[in-house]
């Protein structure tokens, strides 16, 4: 029976208490609904993106689901220094998927899987010693990276939902009615509705655009019929291999899940009223580094704590680890059930388009609710939010403005996260911060005595 909680959030149970059994797994399986599609459309658009086959992309599916329920597991229950010991439920980070486009087209799948794995330790030795690099992960870096994100994925949900980059039928009106009628039913459902009916607008929205899908035959049920029952893990199936530069790429945006988790895991001990302290952060990002190294090596993508996840515990009150721990293990079995992955590889393009326009609209919304919320409007930090978006976005939208540098240039400095994530992370900790007696940390609008015309 919940206690009376001491946050604003209402009764909650705590971190350590678990709720009746039938209760824990009815908890859990709403977790899973909340965070299946975005842990899982990841992988089918990085395999869309690089041209893998339907075998691949099932496996892919698998592993996400696996290691999602493995990572989950290590954040609620902790081995040694590794985990928060907080309601964290982990997936497959949507952060990485243009960094894993453009390494796995350049290079091949292999070298993606090695980047993601050695890339792994930049967030593993920013968790060890976080104490000595807290202050670099400012909000006004953080909401940065999370607009661009978002910025950067919306032309990939606009391409799944008209059939997929490469279709034959691209924009054909039978796409752009399903990818349309999911999109519209997700945001209906989450606005209109409360209750179970918001909480999972989006899995309502694809099941509906998959039925629809199946009615009219856009759906090549197959693969079902072809996987097995169970099947485990297999390593290195996609091979490993290693070049700097991309290891180099995935290291930056290691930092930028960095920055996200730590405000995810702010975002979860509110729910108590207090900060989180120093031994939970350091090893949600443990946690975050060691499994994506580990997930890597069985061809899993790279995981990060989910935010929607942390909605559905302030919707609940609900703050146990207990019930965090069973999502986790039914994403384990899930995983292990090769049937389901290939299920999930048959969502066509346009009902996944629908679905991540949505998702990717929602990540640009955030980054500007953290610059809006936790960001001082002045010249200072206008200036560094115009040269960060403007050369992430600009490197992205012409990529040929840096068609003069070598190869390996172009792909590094040629990804928007990472772009917007070195500029805004040198300009910040350069540029100085000054008080009001100060010319650059004005408010706009207000007179500055240190600035006079000529």
């Amino acid at each position: 029976m919940a206690r009376d909680g001491q946050s604003d959030f209402g009764e909650l149970y705590g971190i350590d208490e678990k709720p009746p059994m039938g209760e824990s797994v009815l908890l859990g399986i709403q977790h899973v609904l909340a965070m299946l599609l975005p842990n899982i459309a990841p992988p089918l658009i990085i395999a869309g993106g690089i041209g893998l086959a339907t075998g691949q992309t099932t496996f892919l599916v698998q592993m996400a689901l696996l290691f999602a329920g493995l990572a989950t597991i290590v954040q609620t229950s902790p081995i040694g220094p590794v985990g928060a010991r907080l309601p964290i439920v982990m997936g497959t980070s949507f952060t990485f998927v243009g960094g894993l486009i453009a390494i796995g087209t350049q290079y091949g799948l292999a070298t993606a899987f090695g980047a993601a794995i050695v890339g792994a330790f930049v967030e593993i030795a920013i968790g060890w010693k976080f104490e000595w690099f807290r202050s670099y992960f400012t909000p006004l870096v953080n909401g940065l990276i999370v607009v661009i994100t978002g910025l950067y994925l919306i032309p990939t949900g606009m391409d799944y939902l008209a059939g997929g980059a490469d279709a034959a039928n691209y924009g054909a009106l039978i796409n752009l009615g399903v990818g349309s009628l999911v999109f519209v039913v997700a945001i209906l459902l989450n606005q209109l509705f409360s209750g179970v009916l918001r909480i999972l607008s989006l899995a309502i929205a694809i099941v509906g655009g998959y039925v629809v899908a199946l009615a009219v035959g856009m759906v090549d049920l197959s693969p079902i019929g072809e996987a097995a029952w169970v099947a485990v893990p297999v390593p290195l199936r996609f091979g490993v291999a290693f070049e700097p530069v991309p290891i180099l790429i995935m290291g930056l945006i290691y930092i930028t899940t960095t920055m996200e988790t730590v405000g995810h895991i702010s975002a979860l001990t509110t729910v108590e009223n207090r900060n989180p302290n120093v031994d939970e952060l350091k090893g949600g990002l443990l946690a975050d580094g060691v499994m994506s190294t580990i997930a890597g090596v069985f061809g899993a993508f790279p995981n990060t704590s989910f935010a929607q996840n942390i909605g559905v515990i302030t919707f609940t009150g609900v703050m146990s680890r207990f019930v965090v721990t069973i999502a986790g293990v039914i994403l384990v079995l899930l995983g292990l059930v090769p049937k389901v992955g290939a299920l999930i590889s048959t969502i066509p393009y346009p009902v996944l388009g629908g679905a991540t326009l949505v998702m990717f609209g929602m990540i640009l919304s955030s980054g500007f609710s953290i610059l809006n919320d936790d960001v001082p409007i002045n010249r200072r930090n206008m200036v560094i939010i115009a040269a960060a978006i403007s050369l992430g976005l600009g490197v992205t939208v012409r990529p040929d403005v840096l068609s003069q540098l070598p190869q390996q240039a172009q792909t590094f400095l040629g990804n928007a996260v990472v772009m917007t994530a070195v500029v805004a992370l040198v300009l910040d900790n350069l540029v100085p911060k000054r008080d009001d007696t100060g010319s650059v940390d004005r408010d706009i609008g207000r007179s500055d005595p240190a600035e006079t015309d000529d």
